[in-house]
Formats: structure tokens, sequence, C-alpha cells
């Protein structure tokens, strides 16, 4: 069997749009065009040829926690968090201590935070 190659995350959301604003002003997430389908689903690029498919399910009950989360890595992982604190949005560090970072084991920084439907995303500096 051949290996995988990582291609996309799909994410159910209320509000595409809501959900889309959100990751472009916080991520800076390019949109690009939805190749599969003329669906409401739209799509953003992660970097890499990698996306991010926001599908609309405006009844659905999304139901998750820290464990369930997708990470990103940037080498300026200081300027994000001042990117962060100047959207006001809230971060935490693994245990939840509010507007704190973390650093691992491993040397590597890391925050998370969650998106406008509850999803949980780290950023780090795993670059």
């Amino acid at each position: 069997m051949q290996p995988f190659i990582f291609n996309h995350i799909a994410l159910s959301v209320k509000d595409v749009d809501t959900s889309i604003a959100f990751y472009q002003k916080v991520l800076q997430l390019k949109e690009i065009k939805n190749t599969a389908s003329n669906s409401k689903t739209r799509w953003l690029s992660i970097g890499e040829g990698k996306q991010l498919h926001i599908i609309p399910r405006p009844d659905a009950i999304i139901k998750t926690n820290k464990a369930v989360h997708f990470a990103l890595s940037t080498a300026d992982i200081a300027t994000f968090i001042l990117h962060l604190k100047e959207l006001k949005i809230e971060y935490s560090d693994w245990i939840g201590t509010p507007n704190k970072d973390y650093v691992r084991n491993d040397g590597i920084l890391q925050v998370y935070f969650q998106d406008p439907n509850g999803y949980w995303i780290e950023v780090n500096n795993d670059i």
C-alpha cells in the first residue's frame, strides 16, 4: 500500500460566512475554489496544497473538546499571540489557563483557542 498524504480538514458549521470571516481574519487563510461541487461548502487554503473545508450545517449540534483539535505551525508565534490579543480572542494553554501559552517538554510553544462553532485550534512554533 502506498503511504497517505494529508489532504484536508472538513468542519460542519452553523454559518459559513461567519466561519470563513473568522479563519480569514484570525489565521489569514485565503479562500480557494471549491472544485468538488456547486454546493455552499467553501474551501480555504492552509498552504502546501492542504485545505480547510467549511460545510454548512445550520441545524447541527456541534460537540467537541480540546483533545479534538487541529494544529497549525508558525515560525513567529509571538506575533501570532499578539494578533490574538489585538482581536480580543481568548486563548489558553492545554490545561485551560486563560491567556497563557505553554512550552511542551520538547520545547515547542503552543496556544489553543476556539472558532465561532467551538472547534479547538492549536497554533505552535514546530517549524
